[in-house]
């Protein structure tokens, strides 16, 4: 596994891969895209650009099998406070995600996080989404009872198809 520090060259396939992944485009549907849930991009240029400027100390990281090679995925992890990371734009190609690729990530990103002083990853996730927390369950991430509101009102990153939107907090020690 290859994971490197996504560059300027990377964002259109950065971009095409969060649209597949999370909403669902393309041949072949991810086992997790939010298809009922959300629907419209979730990336585009612009907000991939505005989400790097406003967090400089976050890490966008593109995982390949090996340099110049097809992007298989990525991962977003940003620093916060008292060690802990906040982990998002997880992504791996659906029509690889029977390979397990996405264990492999998830691992590379907390070691990546610990390397760097990070004790416990932390992530939102639609509460709707029964089957993807599960998968973050089954890899040592519990629910910490947190929620947070859904942005209702903010279309940048797709159109609500539902008005009982919120996310949960998930975490895990690194």
């Amino acid at each position: 596994m290859l994971l490197t520090p996504a560059t300027e060259a990377d964002f259109p396939a950065v971009i095409e891969i969060a649209n597949i992944a999370y909403r669902g485009t393309g041949t072949t549907k991810s086992w997790n895209h939010e298809t009922g849930i959300l629907e419209g991009q979730r990336l585009n240029e612009s907000l991939l650009r505005e989400d790097l400027a406003a967090r400089p100390d976050g890490h966008l990281l593109t995982y390949r099998d090996e340099p110049n090679a097809p992007l298989l995925g990525t991962v977003w992890l940003n620093p916060q406070d008292d060690g802990i990371w906040y982990l998002g734009l997880f992504t791996i190609r659906p029509e690889l995600q029977n390979r397990h690729l996405g264990r492999r990530l998830l691992a590379a990103a907390e070691d990546f996080a610990k390397q760097r002083g990070g004790c416990r990853i932390r992530m939102t996730v639609l509460h709707v989404r029964d089957t993807l927390i599960a998968w973050y369950e089954r890899r040592g991430y519990t629910l910490t009872g947190e929620t947070q509101p859904f942005p209702y009102g903010d279309d940048r990153f797709g159109k609500p198809l539902r008005d009982d939107l919120h996310f949960v907090l998930l975490e895990k020690d690194i």
